[in-house]
């Protein structure tokens, strides 16, 4: 295998595309991943808000919006995981799990610390793809949008352009870590074909699986305290019997992180996702709208009974399509088109959880690295 020739463009910077680049780097094959949001992370994205309280106080607000935390029964996963680890990338977070009952008002279901260990990024869960991305071997370009992929059949590789038309080089192999590569979402917001549609027609075998991928929506409530809610003995916890939240996590008690304030991250149900975007549509929602949303979702909560004070930070963000609602690869973990060098990865493929993105990950960078060696 020649590494110089041997050039892969990845198509997304989530968790799924970063652990992807990242083993096909090590495999002395250079990677050029493509995001189209400025930064890596995809649904382990961590906002960042900034606060100006005072003249003199200047402070920020850091919220994992999406995953709050990942477990895993895999054992690639779980080894790939303690190597994160030994590099201060993650950390077990050691709590109480639960669920709360809005018809008793009582909490639930309480889960035994160790039961099963979750995981968190240091300092944000948006941290491991960063280091993923600045591994030797890779270069990462951030808001970056492919508009196009063609498949150059006397070239026997793949030629990529933004969505402006702009050439982003050619390449040996492609991997589709984004759904919006191939999904009519693409169109919706852009009014442009999806990149890999052209390609689609003629690759039946593949066209038939990922044709429609359904996904969950839901918007995530962030809100900060100046106080603990003492109130509340879980720092994470689902819901239960509620049409409008699903579940709740502290983000301020997760390791490394700042304690200045309490910071917690709520998620609605998909039913009240659905409702909302079924009136406003799947255009990127106002911050009047979201300030609705926040104020709706934060009433909920205080519903609970529980002692919710005010907070002094409420914002609420939609998450549209990040969340599927299916599996369309199962035991082969990624969708491989071994003559065109093409691979479509994500949880998508395998289980709709940060697990299942890695291994999904790693399967499609076993199929490059095996048909490369062939080479």
């Amino acid at each position: 295998m020649n590494p110089i020739a041997t050039k892969v463009a990845v198509i997304g910077a989530g968790i799924s595309g970063a652990v992807c680049a990242s083993s096909l780097a090590k495999n002395g094959i250079s990677v050029t991943i493509f995001e189209s949001a400025r930064g890596p992370g995809g649904r382990m994205s961590r906002r960042r808000y900034p606060l100006w309280e005072t003249s003199e106080d200047e402070r920020e607000l850091y919220f994992d919006h999406g995953a709050p935390y990942f477990t895993s029964t895999n054992n690639d996963v779980e080894e790939m995981i303690r190597g994160w680890e030994a590099r201060g990338l993650v950390a077990e977070w050691k709590q109480n799990f639960g669920s709360f009952d809005f018809n008793t008002k009582k909490f639930v279901n309480f889960e035994k610390e160790g039961l099963s260990k979750k995981y968190v990024g240091i300092p944000g869960m948006n941290s491991i793809c960063r280091a993923l991305c600045q591994e030797p071997g890779i270069e990462s370009k951030f808001g970056v949008m492919v508009g196009r992929l063609e498949w150059l059949e006397n070239e026997d590789s793949w030629s990529l352009t933004d969505v402006n038309g702009q050439d982003l080089g050619m390449f040996n192999g492609v991997v589709a870590s984004d759904k919006s590569t191939f999904s009519q979402r693409f169109t919706q917001v852009t009014g442009k074909p999806p990149p890999l549609g052209i390609n689609l027609n003629v690759i039946p075998e593949i066209s038939d699986k990922i044709k429609d991928v359904p996904v969950k929506p839901c918007f995530a409530l962030m809100l900060a305290f100046h106080n603990p809610l003492s109130s509340i003995p879980l720092k994470g916890f689902s819901f239960e019997n509620s049409e409008l939240l699903s579940w709740a996590t502290c983000d301020s008690c997760k390791p490394g992180r700042s304690t200045s304030s309490e910071r917690w991250v709520l998620r609605s149900t998909e039913k009240y996702a659905e409702g909302i975007i079924g009136k406003a549509g799947l255009e990127k929602p106002s911050n009047a709208a979201l300030a609705e949303i926040a104020e709706q979702l934060f009433q909920e909560f205080q519903r609970t009974g529980l002692d919710v004070s005010l907070p002094f930070f409420k914002k609420a963000h939609r998450w549209g399509s990040a969340f599927p609602a299916t599996s369309i690869a199962r035991d082969e973990k990624c969708i491989w088109d071994r003559r065109k060098k093409l691979a479509i990865c994500g949880d998508f493929c395998v289980s709709p959880n940060v697990e299942g993105a890695i291994s999904s990950g790693l399967a499609a960078a076993s199929m490059f690295s095996e048909s490369f060696s062939c080479l």
